[in-house]
């Protein structure tokens, strides 16, 4: 690059060293020759780009009009979490030329620099997104959701984690028009993550799937039964840190969701050994037969953080973990994360205990 431009006249070089036959002679057919690298079928260049990081396809974007046109079909997939400076009128000259667009990243890594009035262009122009990044934007507010909803309805993807700036109100109002989303990363959203926004999730969101409340204080037992009502097919929920939550959340999750597989419940020391136990009979309520839905043949539960649930005793903890065999405490597996429950140590997977029981067979043999 100088000056900004790029520097076409050694492109025009490059170009002409790969224009080769296969025994090493240059083609000497005109029909057979392309006059310049400017003349890229598209999907030869398309398959260039795909190898090349963000900030190399930006740059290639400026070469030339076809090359622009080319990424401006052809582009899906974009990041600028990379960006350290001026990420806004980034957005707001890219959106326009990358209208095709399902896989957008803007978190803020460095500094919180993205405004509402980017995220407005984004919606204006992006309408194919599905998957879109905006944790740790803290300047962003309500009116960059709304226009989401009406932009972007397609989203099946949103990671506003971090976002203290949204209300519950414009989350709600968001879930009326992305019905769609599987996958929602609510961590640390103190505000916009309450009953009420749990609520609308449970009426307009049943596909979802993925759900992170972590450090979301203002949820409660209303709002977790509320979502396992009506959003049958979680699959991972994180409610550590919900510090509200209590027995009637879990009960509920067990009782509704049968294809959860990842809970996280650190810090919630107001689960007793009534979840725990109630966790254990939904795996053999399922066994057994008493749940009707044949689709709902899973392995169960395979990550469950109980870290700092200091009430629960190592019975009902043992009770859960002989009932779902993908939850382990050996070293290296271990899926089933009792840190700070002194009472919980004795409670082990089947292969912790074989492994343990071969390390006694092995040390009595060497006795002797």
């Amino acid at each position: 690059m100088v000056g900004g431009r790029p520097l076409t006249g050694h492109l025009d070089i490059w170009f002409k060293h790969l224009i080769v036959s296969g025994g090493g002679r240059k083609i000497e057919k005109a029909g057979d020759m392309m006059a310049g690298w400017k003349d890229l079928p598209m999907e030869l260049l398309l398959r260039i780009l795909s190898l090349l990081d963000d900030q190399t396809v930006i740059v290639a974007s400026g070469v030339c009009t076809s090359w622009r046109e080319a990424l401006c079909l052809g582009l899906t997939k974009l990041s600028l979490s990379w960006c350290k400076y001026h990420m806004n009128s980034l957005v707001q000259s890219l959106a326009p030329k990358f209208v095709k667009l399902q896989v957008l990243s803007l978190r803020q890594n460095h500094r919180s620099q993205l405004e509402d009035g980017s995220v407005e262009i984004i919606a204006g122009y992006c309408h194919d997104l599905r998957d879109l990044d905006l944790s740790k934007s803290l300047k962003l507010s309500d009116s960059s959701l709304f226009v989401l909803a009406h932009g972007c309805p397609r989203l099946t993807k949103l990671n506003i984690s971090g976002c203290e700036g949204f209300s519950d109100s414009a989350l709600a109002y968001l879930t009326t028009h992305c019905k769609n989303l599987k996958t929602l990363n609510l961590c640390g959203c103190v505000r916009a993550a309450t009953d009420r926004a749990l609520q609308a999730l449970s009426c307009n969101c049943s596909k979802l799937q993925y759900l992170n409340l972590g450090w979301c204080e203002r949820v409660s037992d209303a709002g977790v039964t509320s979502l396992a009502a009506g959003c049958l097919d979680i699959r991972a929920l994180n409610l550590c840190g919900c510090v509200q939550i209590t027995d009637e959340s879990v009960i509920a999750l067990a009782n509704g969701c049968l294809h959860l597989g990842s809970l996280g419940l650190y810090y919630c020391k107001n689960i007793t050994d009534r979840a725990m136990y109630s966790l254990a009979n939904s795996r053999l309520k399922r066994k057994r037969g008493l749940w009707q839905d044949s689709s709902c043949e899973q392995d169960g539960l395979v990550n469950l953080n109980i870290s700092q649930c200091t009430a629960l005793t190592a019975v009902a903890v043992q009770a859960v973990c002989d009932s779902f065999p993908g939850l382990h405490t050996c070293l290296g597996r271990n899926s089933l994360i009792i840190s700070g429950c002194l009472n919980l140590t004795s409670v082990h997977c089947y292969c912790a205990i074989q492994t343990h029981q071969a390390s006694n067979i092995v040390s009595a043999d060497h006795a002797y």
